[in-house]
């Protein structure tokens, strides 16, 4: 599942004390080869519980943990159809726990720029020789209310 870039949409939203929930779903940008031939692609959505302190004016830490599934799109070269639509795809879905963190870094007014990174502990990944998967990226994003 390594490599290449993972876009994706995040949000999270705040109670006292500065503890909220948060959501996520992230997904890879381009198909990899699974075995070396079968097009494939991992997509990851989670809730997660989200603990985020104010270390300074312009910087807020983020801590989160919580719990989602991994979605395997397994693509083939001849669509399946139902009654309400047809794919390209078998999915192999596996429930999973993350747990990861961040910071913002408050650029202009409300607008962020946030290193973080994920830790994804799939269960019974059978596709994979291990049962989890690590994230590190950068975020773009806004507050509202801050």
């Amino acid at each position: 599942m390594g490599g290449g870039a993972y876009p994706g949409f995040s949000g999270d939203f705040l109670l006292k004390n500065r503890l909220g929930f948060e959501g996520e779903l992230f997904w890879r940008g381009s198909q990899n080869l699974y075995g070396g031939y079968q097009p494939y692609r991992p997509i990851f959505y989670d809730f997660n519980a989200i603990w985020a302190p104010r270390l300074t004016k312009t910087i807020t830490a983020e801590v989160m943990a919580g719990i989602g599934a991994e979605s395997l799109r397994f693509y083939t070269a001849y669509p399946t159809c139902d009654y309400f639509s047809c794919t390209n795809y078998v999915s192999s879905n596996h429930f999973m726990g993350d747990i990861g963190g961040g910071i913002r870094y408050y650029v202009w007014h409300n607008a962020f720029v946030r290193p973080e990174a994920r830790l994804y502990l799939v269960h019974n990944n059978a596709e994979f020789s291990s049962g989890h998967a690590v994230r590190y990226g950068v975020s773009i994003g806004y507050s509202f209310g801050r």
